[in-house]
């Protein structure tokens, strides 16, 4: 077997910073006071940034009328991993009140343009941080575990209340409605966990494996398999051999596959599950056009409990 080009281990998103003098000339403008966003020149409006989609979206839901939110990672069809950090993205995080990143090794990127323009008066909330997760979780994608986005919002809330204390009534509001808002998306869940105990699932990577934990599925896929194919090192054929048994042997119910990242090895292993007659569904990492963060995370449960019941395929949501 070929080896494929190899991801670095960590960080896990590719970030390179292009025309990093253009970058870092931008940043000493924003440093300085320029402030040219538009989000800098509305009055009475907090400018933030959400390294990830989902995590801007959530603080969009929280801070309401008196936040301007920008993602940075916002194309659910495109591979995240390639991610090109450009001068226009530096500036637009130099020049934010709040900014949101992932961290765990995942968005690194997001580190240096921040120690490149230093802002005492920036708040950053690091979901690694808020959770109490050292950086080097072997699994990143910490936003797929129900118990991270309720702590990563009250987070949002108290960085927005001390922004501007005179709405905090209004952001709390608004964080408790959130909190009620995922309660369709929690008993999805328990429903799927009550009904479905111990559904044997395969994965190519660890995308899911927080929500697949908590709906009470038995992944039977090695997490090594797992975090080499999220690293873009070459599994073992051993492994290959053993992941593609699931399907020829119907061990497996369904296929739980990383839509966003594809290469000839996740296309072949996603080949024998349809060849095998097992239903594949599509995961993301970026959250899918016409989401909110609760509803694309309801949808997912609900695409594996159609895979489960009914062997219907969800390659796209």
């Amino acid at each position: 077997m070929n080896p494929r080009p190899a991801r670095p281990v960590w960080p896990r998103i590719r970030a390179r910073v292009l025309a990093l003098a253009g970058a870092l000339a931008a940043l000493t403008i924003a440093a300085a006071g320029c402030g040219s966003s538009a989000a800098s020149a509305r009055p009475g409006v907090i400018s933030a940034v959400g390294a990830e989609n989902e995590y801007a979206n959530v603080l969009s839901q929280i801070g309401g009328r008196y936040v301007h939110v920008s993602a940075i990672l916002d194309n659910p069809n495109t591979d995240p991993h390639t991610f090109e950090a450009s001068a226009s993205v530096a500036q637009e995080i130099s020049a934010a009140q709040i900014v949101v990143q992932n961290g765990a090794g995942y968005d690194t990127f997001m580190d240096r343009i921040e120690s490149a323009a230093p802002n005492p008066a920036r708040k950053v909330i690091s979901v690694q941080d808020v959770l109490g997760l050292p950086s080097n979780t072997p699994n990143p994608h910490l936003w797929y575990d129900p118990a991270t986005m309720p702590a990563v919002a009250k987070a949002m809330a108290g960085a927005l209340s001390a922004l501007q204390p005179a709405h905090a009534a209004y952001f709390q509001a608004n964080l408790k409605t959130f909190g009620r808002s995922l309660a369709p998306w929690l008993a999805a869940i328990a429903q799927f966990r009550a009904k479905y105990p111990h559904t044997a699932v395969a994965t190519t990577e660890p995308v899911a494996d927080y929500m697949l934990q908590a709906m009470g599925t038995d992944n039977l896929t090695p997490f090594q398999f797992q975090a080499d194919t999220m690293n873009g090192v070459d599994p073992s054929p051993q492994d290959i051999s053993l992941v593609t048994s699931f399907f020829t042997q119907h061990k497996a119910k369904v296929f739980v596959y990383n839509q966003q990242v594809v290469d000839p090895l996740t296309a072949s292993i996603r080949q024998a599950a349809q060849r095998a007659g097992v239903p594949v569904v599509g995961v993301y990492e970026t959250m899918p056009t016409g989401y909110r963060y609760q509803s694309w995370m309801l949808a997912e449960v609900q695409a594996i409990q159609r895979a489960v019941a009914s062997k219907t395929s969800t390659g796209k949501l």
